[in-house]
């Protein structure tokens, strides 16, 4: 599992170097050490987990709503800690940070709300008798999460697979353990039996060996690449299912600017979808692409807007870029845009690390990327935007796809047949037509290619851990 490289995980260290820290991404500042879990040890949570599973999934799916509902108003509730944790140990803006506990509450409430519903068992159309397909939980299931939302990406696992009747083991990031033991509380609180919500600070190393445990059913991750085919490898040795949402390189498509309000409205869309929690989004607009009718017009726009963010401290209020979320993804996000200018990228504006502490990148915009450059093919996971020219929707769609990603992509037009089939030529899992990505409880998020496989959120995410179950009924041949 040496490949475990998911976001979250201290790029560049070795396993035996990795903590679980607090480290203060704005200041440096070293907050906190927490063990991990003494490796002994993994057999006896595991089977308590599976243990706690033989009696959860025995609770009618309405009790087990109840308790996620719970655990949505507790959340709710406790906004401002969390807000705090979050803020401290990944450097979200505090006014973003704010939003997430009740983004991640309404989560859990709609599940609470129709997770039930989804569950209910389905009668199929047969010549003779009766066919019922019901939804069965499978059992322990390992969740293996990132650092960028750090209570979103958890409670979209957790909320439909407890409700499910499934137990889950939670390997957070190593950076924001205050936040894992937080939402593990919150559970807790709610009336969840012990073992139903386990927080686990596990090494790397042993994370292959829970997924081999018998008692684990199945995993699913949200990181890198390159975590994700590990843990497919693992799952796939032992027969698991996994779903996996890893990372993307979304195109943002602009075939005119009336559809965003004008130029600075399309500008001001672009540079909220590439800034956002500091450009540390799996779908945030990584790659715009302009018709070149529009280009150098829409380029100046978007560099004004760039050009004029204001860096900072993320507990400030008025701060519009936080840090990223560690010194060493700042140095390799520097790495990626110092390959892209020394083999002839245009840089617009930023370019580089500002003379101040902390873990921040300049807004930087790049175009004349060429796929020789690490710009063109990689992730870039921070504050960065690739801009391209494009000469019709063919060549707009051409460039969108050219990309081993395939999350989401974004087309901006007014005319609504001709948007449609852009967006239905992308090669991706989702795509929005006239807003940036985003996500909502009810609409599956997930993509393709390199950026995974499997849905979360609505009545796909909790169906991904469930034995569809067919019972087939004949009449006794008496009657």
């Amino acid at each position: 599992m040496s490949q475990l490289d998911q976001p979250g995980a201290t790029p560049g260290s070795s396993a035996r170097e990795r903590r679980y820290t607090t480290l203060n991404p704005a200041t440096g500042e070293h907050i906190r050490d927490y063990p991990f879990l003494p490796s002994d040890q993994i057999d006896a949570i595991v089977g308590a987990a599976h243990d706690a599973f033989l009696v959860w999934r025995r609770w009618p799916v309405t009790e087990r709503a109840k308790i996620v509902g719970r655990a949505a108003e507790l959340m709710g509730a406790r906004a401002e800690e969390f807000a705090q944790l979050i803020t401290l140990e990944m450097g979200k803006l505090i006014t973003d940070s704010r939003g997430e506990a009740p983004w991640a509450a309404s989560i859990l409430r709609y599940y609470a709300e129709n997770g039930p519903r989804f569950l209910e068992s389905e009668t199929l159309p047969v010549d003779a008798g009766w066919a019922v397909l019901v939804n069965e939980p499978l059992g322990v299931i390992l969740a293996i999460e990132p650092w960028n939302f750090p209570l979103y990406q958890v409670v979209r696992v957790a909320g439909p697979q407890l409700i499910a009747g499934n137990t889950l083991l939670l390997k957070h990031s190593e950076i924001c353990p205050q936040t894992a033991l937080a939402l593990e509380q919150v559970f807790t609180d709610a009336g969840a039996p012990k073992g139903v919500f386990t927080n686990v600070f596990l090494r790397i190393a042993d994370v292959e060996r829970v997924i081999e445990h018998p008692a684990v059913q199945g995993v699913t991750l949200t990181g890198s690449g390159e975590a994700g085919s590990s843990v497919a490898q693992v799952a796939g040795r032992n027969l698991k299912k996994c779903v996996l949402e890893l990372g993307g390189s979304d195109p943002f498509i602009i075939l005119d600017l009336e559809a965003g309000g004008g130029l600075d409205g399309t500008a001001n869309a672009a540079a909220e979808s590439r800034l956002g929690n500091a450009g540390q989004s799996c779908a945030a607009a990584k790659r715009v692409i302009v018709l070149e009718e529009f280009y150098d017009d829409f380029v100046a726009a978007l560099a004004r807007r760039f050009a004029a963010i204001r860096l900072g401290d993320p507990n400030d209020p008025n701060t519009e870029l936080g840090p990223l979320s560690s010194e060493p993804a700042a140095a390799r996000l520097a790495a990626q845009v110092a390959d892209a200018i020394d083999k002839g990228a245009t840089v617009i504006t930023g370019g580089g690390r500002p003379l101040s502490p902390g873990a921040f990148f300049e807004p930087t915009i790049l175009t004349d990327v060429e796929p020789t450059m690490r710009a063109y093919s990689e992730e870039l996971f921070g504050p960065v935007c690739v801009v391209y020219k494009a000469a019709d929707d063919d060549s707009a769609v051409r460039l969108a796809n050219a990309s081993p990603f395939g999350l989401s992509g974004v087309v901006f037009c007014t005319d609504p047949t001709r948007a449609r089939s852009v967006a239905d030529a992308l090669d991706s899992g989702m795509a929005w037509i006239n807003h940036p990505t985003g996500t909502e409880p009810q609409t599956p998020f997930g993509g393709v290619k390199r950026s995974g496989y499997g849905r979360e959120l609505s009545h796909l995410g909790i169906l991904e851990f469930v034995n569809r179950k067919l019972i087939r009924t004949f009449p006794p041949q008496n009657m």
